[in-house]
């Protein structure tokens, strides 16, 4: 697909969705779209996972101001919004790798992956306070992935905290060197892609069907999950007998 502030590629199971307007990646409706259409482009790739980063000094600084004017914030909304609810509607596990900053939009944008991965000297924080503004996808998300009140210290603020920090709280996976960080994020993603593409699936299905749901509902839901599509399947098959036959399993996806 070809894009003008998005680059995409599928290399060695990882489907890599690049933001690609530096220096600061600042979002803009355009743009947003675009991601829209790439991460659906994803969706009908074969690869392990997702690998949502950025080109230039910063992840991204945040949506465009000047398309969030009266004229144009309905516009702007509805776009951002289609962007979260695909992200959030794909199969397949995703990785983001932030350097750099990543404030208002672009700390949603992050926070809307399964994992976060971040160098040294990323930042993240929700400034839209200070602009008498709020952070709609935050407010969703971060009181779901951190304590209450480290949410809302963040919402209400408008501060931005470090890597250290954002790991230390919980919103980061893993911190790892600036130097080379594009080289550390490929080390890093060996262990998923160790794995089968098709339970990765499976785990994050089972992971987002138990989400929100009262346990005895949950836990019948996941096991269908199991019994009805992994054990029939042929990695699933073949991962139980690679164990027993003391073997690496043969996975094809499948």
């Amino acid at each position: 697909m070809s894009c003008e502030f998005i680059k995409v590629k599928n290399e060695g199971g990882i489907i890599n969705i690049t933001l690609d307007k530096p220096p600061l990646n600042v979002l803009t409706i355009k743009m947003i779209k675009e991601l829209t259409h790439a991460f659906e482009w994803a969706q009908q790739e074969p690869g392990h996972l997702i690998l949502l980063d950025a080109a230039g000094k910063s992840f991204s600084a945040g949506v465009d101001i000047g398309e969030h004017r009266p004229d144009k914030v309905t516009e702007m909304n509805e776009s951002f919004s289609q962007l979260i609810y695909t992200m959030c509607d794909a199969e397949k596990p995703i990785i983001c790798a932030v350097d750099g900053l990543a404030l208002g939009g672009g700390c949603e944008l992050a926070l809307c992956a399964d994992v976060i991965v971040a160098s040294e000297r990323a930042a993240f924080g929700q400034p839209e306070v200070k602009v008498g503004s709020l952070a709609y996808v935050a407010c969703y998300i971060l009181p779901r992935i951190l304590s209450w009140s480290k949410a809302l210290e963040l919402l209400l603020s408008g501060e931005k905290i470090g890597a250290a920090r954002a790991e230390q709280i919980g919103l980061v996976n893993a911190v790892l060197p600036a130097d080379n960080f594009a080289d550390g994020v490929q080390d890093y993603l060996k262990k998923f892609l160790d794995q089968s593409s098709f339970i990765l699936k499976m785990i994050k299905k089972a992971a987002v069907t138990g989400r929100n749901k009262e346990l005895v509902e949950a836990l019948k839901d996941i096991e269908l999950i199991n019994t009805e599509e992994i054990m029939t399947s042929h990695d699933g098959i073949e991962g139980l007998s690679a164990f027993l036959e003391k073997r690496k399993p043969i996975w094809l996806g499948k």
